[in-house]
Formats: structure tokens, sequence, C-alpha cells
């Protein structure tokens, strides 16, 4: 039997590739109502991913869960609205905000920290 070397060469690194490409961590990001009776629009996205806009009652939390790129370079970024005001803010960005924990309050995006930080104030379009 005769192996064509180049495409068995050809066969392996692309096996590699594929493997190297999948994501392997599993994260999750929490973004929760704390707003005073107010129902929050939430819109996030990454370069591969929309995940739609959403409702989110009071006291309500949404959440989704995604795997971490090898390369470091996961990113997700949600848009709030509530009534007239809104945030853009970046929600997780592999290898900086590693908490994921956002809540939502009447000053603005709260980040879980130690203590908790306004990561977003609202702002009037």
């Amino acid at each position: 039997m005769v192996i064509n070397k180049a495409l068995l060469a050809t066969a392996v690194l692309a096996t590699i590739i594929i493997i190297m490409a999948r994501p392997t961590v599993q994260t999750t990001v929490y973004i929760t109502n704390h707003l005073s009776q107010k129902i929050l629009i939430v819109h996030c996205r990454s370069k591969d991913d929309d995940l739609g806009a959403h409702a989110v009652a009071v006291g309500a939390t949404i959440h989704w869960s995604f795997g971490q790129s090898l390369f470091g370079e996961t990113l997700f970024w949600c848009k709030l609205a509530v009534q007239d005001k809104r945030i853009s803010f970046v929600a997780y960005e592999q290898g900086i905000d590693i908490m994921g924990d956002w809540f939502v309050r009447d000053d603005g995006v709260h980040g879980n920290g130690s203590p908790y930080f306004l990561k977003a104030a609202w702002t009037r379009p």
C-alpha cells in the first residue's frame, strides 16, 4: 500500500488545528436586574454569537455559558436599555474581566468585585 506523505501530513495538520481551536474552558456570565421596579432589556453578543434581546424582570438573572478560545480572544459585549437610558459595556473579555457577575442598578452596571465597582453608568441617547 502506498501512502501519500503530503496528504497524510495535511490530514494530521488539519486534525491538530481542529483540536486546538475547540474551546476547553466553560465560562458563565450572569447579569441580574436590581433596578427599582423596571424591566431591563439585555442584548449581548460576541464576534460569533448574537444572543438576542431579552426582557429581564426585577430580581431575575439572565446568564449564558460558552467555551473560551485557546487563543485568548473571547469577548462578549452587551447593550442594556431601560426606559430612556442606555448602557454599553464589555461583559466578558478573556484574561481581563474574569468575574462575569454583573448587577444592574439605578446608577449603572456594577461588577462583583471586592468591593463592588461601577463598570458603566447610564446614558441618555
